[in-house]
């Protein structure tokens, strides 16, 4: 089993808050971590003493965006590169290994709704290109959608848990994605208080 976090970083431009990443990292169980919103001007890969790895890669030229993972040690054998693929979505593929499948693992950083709808669509346009493209067992797309989902309406929206809480504008856009995918939305599969969604 693979323990995948996610993590809203504000900044990792400078060392300092990539040192508090680490530290709060090392007080929780975790083999990744997704990062957004790292705002770096450079990408970064860096290998700690303690074995884990951050792959930190930039963001576009207003300073917006940027993706990132770190892996703990558990799994620093089973990388394969991370790859940037734009200012918004990563890909960290690992390798297959026992007992650990093959699993690729999308980061990313959707626009919020004071995007234009040009730019929400070609980010959209984008993942689903980059999911296709790859073909691994296990696909798993993490962090920040900047969309509230409520429970499923239809049984058409079975990609939709139980358990959601409302809906914004961005959410029908990610629920075309989803359905187009036939990914499911694991956040709204499990139920949980409000202020931890």
């Amino acid at each position: 089993m693979v323990t995948i976090c996610t993590y809203n970083a504000r900044t990792l431009a400078s060392e300092s808050p990539i040192e508090y990443l680490l530290m709060q990292a090392r007080m929780i169980r975790y083999d990744v971590i997704g990062l957004a919103e790292t705002r770096r001007r450079h990408p970064l890969i860096a290998v700690y003493d303690t074995g884990e790895e951050l792959f930190l890669g930039t963001c576009d030229s207003r300073g917006v965006g940027g993706v990132g993972v770190l892996v703990n040690t558990s799994l620093s054998m089973n990388i394969n590169p991370f790859e940037q693929l734009t200012t918004r979505i990563g890909r960290l593929r690992l390798k297959r290994g026992e007992p650990t499948p093959a699993l690729t693992i999308f980061v990313v950083y959707a626009p919020t709704s004071n995007y234009n709808e040009e730019e929400v669509e070609a980010f959209y346009m984008d993942l689903e290109r980059f999911y296709r493209e790859y073909h691994t067992f296990f696909k798993v797309i993490i962090r920040d959608f900047n969309a509230k989902i409520e429970p499923r309406r239809s049984s058409e929206e079975r990609h939709i848990g139980n358990h959601g809480l409302e809906w914004n504008e961005q959410v029908e856009r990610l629920s075309e994605f989803i359905m187009a995918t036939k990914t499911i939305h694991g956040n709204s599969q499990f139920q949980k208080p409000h202020p931890q969604r």
